[in-house]
């Protein structure tokens, strides 16, 4: 088999160092100074053998168990009568021994890195009695190194940044690469570190792995990130060597190295006049290539005609300058602004200083354009007075505006009649004149805040809109009067000159200097003997009693009219009247009652037995009503009254009829041959009332539906009948017929007829009117009332 270079040079290192092994574990057996053994039985011997450490190159590939060491005792004299063993960790399962030579030897590949060494324990035996011939000793196989590991990056990959335009040699971040093979033997955990992709931005340092920048003047903005390869590999690099690697993504950080710069020298912006204030009129941005902090600017204007008409703020966002308004557009007075506005950075980088000033500048030219603007009120407020007195037409005030714009069209005023919703004033739709159109009454309504609406003539959508607040002065037009509703008493007990009631007036009018009222009895009232009134002169009266003690059963209440007047000019009066109760009062001179009725009561009549004299009236009362009702229902005759409904009643006619002779007795065909010609006749649904009717003349018609348009008639009459009432009735419909041979039966008839019926020829039509001739003949047991 052709080896590779690499795999020859492994080879020739396996060789010369198992070849040295070998030749140290046949030489580690030698005598030594030993404490004695003492054995039962023998003389004291001194220990004559002991075990050093053995070396076991790992990894190995050969198909025999790999011979390890010897083991030998003194005593063993050759001839198989000591016999060794082996015991601790790995014994029989990785290491055995030959009880009979002592020889060792690995039956498994072994790893370094899973376990670099191994402690054993050794015992030579008689092979007869079984017993030690030498102490337990111990013993280390420790596991050789070779190099099978290949450095790793734990901590990979890497980010890192630096700034740009760092100098040479700025250190950017350290790479280490671990190596699991044995640092204290040979050079296989010696790792060296290279640079495989980063040329020539970066480079590394083969022995600590710190990445370096390698050129100056590296720029975020042309390049602001970049991929590195970190190779790093054993054996001090040499060739043979195992190695890995990993990737740094390194990120250029920014520093402000770039200045602020407008994209252009000069802008121009038109804006309306009507624009209003706090508006935003333009943005611009000055270009900063930088990021964060280092592109953040402020902007400022630092020249020009506009400076306290437009100012300038920062997005932060954005970083854009916002040009907004502080004071009102006015294309008649200007019609046009420049600017001149600076943006520079926050934050300067004293190192880049040399780049050139971190700030720029530009020209802003505001354009105001014209536009149609309604009219103008010279005031914002206008503020009139009128006296409450005045007469309709009186001229208050004048309000004028105008038109701002350079066609100066003529104004047309006008009253905005939601702020004058009773209409007390007009305005002169031309002059701006106010006047009254109603009278005022300052105690209604003391300010009027009406709105006055000026129109351009031209234009009359452009309105403009004026304040004016009418203060109505006051005259005196209100008479004083009490300020509330007094509840005067007076105890019985009452003594002369006791102060009972203490009163003040009020007036809806406002005179400058306060009111001032003066009290009197009236005339009629001036020279009782009961009560008097004394005037305080602080707008307060106290009436007074000018005798002693008061009855109830005499005068229960009195009525006091005084007399107020107020200060104003001309002075204004009115009578007012005060009731005074007489009321009956404890000790305190509290009212208890002020009722007079009870003293018309017997004396010692208590309020007991007033409740049972009420009792037995009412019921007194009840009982005649209920006999009276009584006698009233015993009086009520049997005869229905007009106002009764016959609806409401029974009537029962204990009569069978014939039974079968009955419908055969009449021919019902008959009737459907018949013709009448019938009077109009009122509706007896709602009175039923007693009639006296002539017998009905009969007039033949040719056979037809004479029941059915009867019945039709009938019940059209019922609907459009008004007096009908709205709930179902009962029509009678008195119709007969005719062609009948005994025509008419009623009675009536003969009940209006003054002269006696004779039903005699009953008997003559046949059997079957013998019942009707029994009970209308004339015989003296059949008579008829």
């Amino acid at each position: 088999m052709k080896l590779g270079k690499v795999e020859f040079c492994h080879f020739l290192q396996i060789i010369a160092l198992f070849l040295c092994l070998s030749g140290m574990n046949l030489t580690e057996l030698s005598r030594s100074r030993s404490k004695p053994y003492f054995q039962s039985g023998r003389s004291r011997t001194k220990r004559s053998w002991v075990w050093n450490q053995f070396f076991v190159l790992e990894e190995y590939m050969g198909t025999d168990p790999l011979y390890v060491g010897k083991l030998h005792s003194d005593v063993d004299k050759g001839d198989g009568s000591i016999k060794y063993i082996l015991s601790g960790e790995g014994a029989s399962s990785i290491f055995i021994i030959d009880e009979n030579t002592g020889d060792i030897h690995a039956t498994k590949r072994l790893d370094r890195e899973e376990q670099a060494y191994y402690t054993l324990r050794a015992q030579a035996l008689d092979r007869l009695t079984n017993k030690p011939v030498e102490p337990e000793s111990e013993f280390v196989i420790k596991i050789q190194d070779i190099n099978d590991n290949e450095p790793k990056f734990l901590d990979g990959p890497y980010t890192a940044g630096v700034p740009e335009m760092s100098p040479v040699g700025t250190s950017v971040v350290q790479v280490t690469a671990t190596d699991a093979d044995d640092p204290t033997y040979g050079n296989s955990a010696r790792v060296v570190y290279s640079i495989l992709q980063g040329q020539p931005y970066f480079s590394v340092e083969p022995k600590t792995g710190i990445i370096k920048t390698a050129l100056p003047n590296m720029d975020r903005e042309a390049k602001d990130q970049y991929l590195l390869v970190i190779q790093a590999k054993d054996m001090v690099g040499q060739n043979g060597g195992l190695s890995g690697t990993t990737s740094v993504t390194v990120t250029l950080t920014d520093v402000n190295d770039n200045p602020p710069r407008f994209p252009r020298r000069s802008y121009q912006y038109n804006v309306p006049e009507s624009l209003p204030v706090a508006s935003v009129v333009a943005r611009l941005k000055a270009v900063d290539a930088d990021v964060g902090l280092n592109a953040e600017m402020e902007y400022k204007i630092v020249d020009g005609d506009g400076l306290g008409v437009f100012k300038v703020l920062v997005d932060k966002e954005t970083q854009e300058g916002i040009i907004m308004i502080q004071k009102e557009l006015d294309y008649e007075s200007k019609a046009s602004y420049t600017l001149r506005i600076e943006a520079a950075n926050k934050q300067v980088d004293p190192r880049f200083l040399s780049l050139g000033p971190f700030s720029d500048m530009t020209t802003v030219k505001i354009i105001v354009e014209d536009v149609d603007e309604p009219p103008v009120f010279t005031s914002r407020l206008y503020s009139m007075v009128v006296s409450e007195a005045a007469k309709v037409g009186t001229i208050i005030g004048t309000v004028a505006a105008h038109d701002p714009d350079a066609s100066n069209s003529p104004v047309r005023y006008s009253i905005d009649r939601n702020t004058d919703l009773e209409r007390y004033f007009n305005i002169d739709a031309n002059s701006g004149v106010i006047t009254t159109a109603k009278p005022l009454d300052r105690e209604t309504n003391a300010v009027h805040n009406i709105t006055v609406l000026a129109m351009e003539s031209q234009n009359p959508s452009q309105i403009g809109r004026g304040y004016v607040a009418i203060t109505i002065l006051d005259i005196n037009d209100n008479a004083p009067e009490f300020a509330m509703d007094y509840e005067t008493t007076v105890c019985e007990n009452a003594e002369l000159g006791k102060v009972i009631q203490r009163i003040s007036a009020i007036d809806k009018d406002d005179p400058p200097s306060g009111h001032q009222f003066s009290f009197s009895l009236a005339g009629e009232a001036a020279n009782n003997h009961n009560f008097t009134l004394q005037d305080n002169k602080d707008n307060t009266a106290s009436i007074i009693t000018r005798r002693n003690g008061f009855r109830r059963q005499e005068q229960s209440v009195y009525y006091l009219p005084i007399f107020i007047v107020d200060s104003g000019s001309p002075s204004l009066s009115s009578t007012n009247t005060l009731t005074i109760r007489v009321c009956d009062c404890d000790a305190d001179g509290i009212a208890q009652t002020c009722n007079a009725e009870a003293y018309i009561l017997p004396a010692g009549l208590s309020t007991g037995a007033l409740i049972a004299i009420l009792a037995c009236v009412l019921t007194l009362l009840v009982l005649v009503l209920l006999i009276v009702t009584m006698r009233r229902r015993k009086k009520e005759p049997l005869v229905f009254d007009e106002e009764r409904d016959i609806r409401e009643n029974i009537v029962r006619y204990d009569d069978e009829g014939g039974g079968e002779e009955d419908t055969e007795a009449f021919d019902m065909a008959a009737l459907r041959n018949l013709n009448i010609i019938r009077d109009t006749k009122t509706r007896r649904d709602v009175t039923p009332e007693i009639q006296f009717l002539s017998r009905p003349s009969f007039k033949s018609i040719p056979d037809n539906v004479i029941f059915r348009e009867f019945i039709w008639e009938r019940l059209k009459e019922a609907d459009v009948d008004p007096c009908a009432p709205p709930y179902d009735s009962l029509q009678t419909y008195a119709f007969e017929g005719n062609g009948s041979v005994a025509e008419s039966l009623s009675s009536l008839d003969s009940i209006s007829s003054n002269s006696e019926q004779n039903y005699d020829y009953l008997s003559d039509w046949g059997p079957r009117f013998k019942r009707l001739a029994d009970m209308y003949g004339t015989g003296p047991e059949n008579l008829y009332s």
